[in-house]
């Protein structure tokens, strides 16, 4: 069964296909991904492995967690379930709990 592991501090430089090239050397490498930030289309600096088998995943934690690649020092662990996060309100709830001094653009100075 295939193992996800999460990499983290990578280079803002590393491809896809570097990661995998560089994970290759612990096993058979199902997958990499490096995590692409949306509005920017720049890498956040980390991503993900698929290797094949636990034991290849182990062996990849053991060979890369805390050292250098590309002169930055990776994090590598067992992926975790990605979360559900709360929705985002947009709603501002009108002129309520903005704070300010409130009345006119002077914020209430009068000459």
């Amino acid at each position: 069964m295939a193992k996800k592991l999460y990499v983290g501090g990578l280079p803002y430089s590393t491809t896809d296909e570097e990661l995998k090239e560089h994970f290759a050397q612990a096993g058979a490498v199902e997958s990499a991904t490096i995590i692409m930030d949306k509005m920017s289309g720049r890498s956040k600096g980390f991503g993900f492995v698929e290797m094949s088998s636990d034991e290849e995943a182990q062996n990849a934690i053991s060979m890369f967690n805390g050292k250098d690649f590309g002169g930055r020092n990776l994090t590598v662990n067992e992926a975790r379930p990605m979360e559900d996060r709360p929705k985002r309100s947009f709603d501002r709830g009108g002129s309520s709990g903005r704070g300010g001094m409130g009345g006119g653009f002077g914020g209430g100075n009068r000459y």
